[in-house]
């Protein structure tokens, strides 16, 4: 994954923050706020997380309320599962997304389904916070996306962020949903030493609590030539490649998904209406996916025309491979962004 690199001056007012760090805060917030909020997951306790999600929790709130679990996927999400039905808000992590296969039968046929199987009776206040994305040589096993997978089983909200602030801002929003909400966080950009990431995912966070609202996305440059909506890394590459198209002419607005269920067609469908050109970047499969759904909303609900035909880019239909030179040759990057542009633009009109 061909991600930007550069470096961004701090103003002295900021309070700048790793996607990780903010996760790890709002939980912690959260838990002082409301004694029914804990935390579930494998090395969530002493080890903070294998991603940073919980760094400094067990310490501070102890084994009780961080709770380290066995290996067990089904075991601990169905638990978790159960605590939110009997009035606990629980915050549980699938170490990789990748790993949804062994216990999807509490994820959805569970979680999503229990407030309408009961008459909206009985809730599911439940987040289940999980890794995504590739780049990193973890082959078909640990680089997966699968957002649309969630994105299309109605019951759930589903989340991920491409910075620190909207981080912090979705994980209180989710905490306090009655709903069960999947916050997904990419890789790429957690701010693990051991990872890297994007610098431009590490941003102002404040210290107080604040939501982000679950179900608008955030237009995080204003253009007037083309659109393109991204989410969690694509946001980036898109970011990047938009620079470099200002030295062509080619001004782009770009949409940061934020939320992929529900999603916030009307956010879409204005940028489109005003741009009449349409990219969507997903590093998850291609068929099937975000962009297609995103497509079909844009030709169901515009009128008039596109000047170009909408265009979707994503990851091949096939599983993620170990090598890192075909890895990143079929992932998305800025690069692959900005001459798939350019190509749509043609003459300028």
């Amino acid at each position: 994954m061909s991600l930007p690199d550069a470096t961004v001056e701090k103003p002295a007012s900021e309070r700048r923050l790793t996607i990780a760090k903010a996760m790890s805060e709002a939980i912690g917030q959260e838990m002082e706020r409301d004694s029914t909020v804990l935390v579930m997951g494998e090395d969530i306790g002493k080890m903070g997380g294998v991603f940073g999600t919980t760094t400094g929790l067990f310490e501070k709130f102890g084994k009780d309320r961080v709770r380290d679990t066995p290996i067990s996927e089904t075991a601990f999400i169905g638990a978790a599962v159960g605590m939110a039905a009997s009035g606990m808000r629980p915050v549980v992590e699938l170490m990789f997304v990748d790993f949804f296969g062994v216990c999807m039968d509490a994820i959805y046929n569970l979680a999503a389904k229990q407030s309408y199987f009961s008459g909206g009776k009985v809730s599911c206040p439940m987040v289940l916070m999980t890794s995504v994305g590739g780049g990193y040589g973890d082959a078909g096993q640990h680089s997966q996306c699968l957002y649309a997978t969630f994105g299309h089983l109605p019951g759930m909200k589903v989340v991920i962020p491409s910075n620190a602030h909207d981080a912090k801002g979705l994980m209180l929003s989710a905490i306090r949903d009655d709903n069960p909400v999947i916050f997904m966080f990419h890789k790429a950009l957690q701010g693990m030493g051991w990872l890297g990431t994007v610098a431009g995912s590490i941003n102002d966070t404040p210290e107080r609590e604040y939501c982000v609202p679950i179900g608008k996305a955030s237009v995080v440059r204003e253009g007037s030539d083309i659109t393109i909506v991204g989410l969690g890394a694509t946001v980036h590459q898109a970011l990047a490649a938009a620079k470099k198209l200002d030295d062509t002419g080619i001004d782009a607005e770009i949409v940061d998904l934020r939320t992929i269920a529900p999603l916030d067609r009307k956010t879409i469908l204005a940028s489109v209406a005003k741009t009449g050109r349409l990219l969507v970047v997903d590093d998850d499969y291609l068929s099937f996916g975000i962009g297609s759904e995103i497509i079909a909303t844009v030709c169901e609900a515009l009128p008039a025309p596109l000047k170009y035909p909408p265009q979707r880019m994503a990851h091949p239909d096939i599983p993620i491979p170990f090598t890192p030179v075909m890895e990143h040759f079929l992932l998305p990057d800025a690069g692959k962004i900005e001459s798939r542009v350019i190509a749509m633009m043609g003459e300028k009109t």
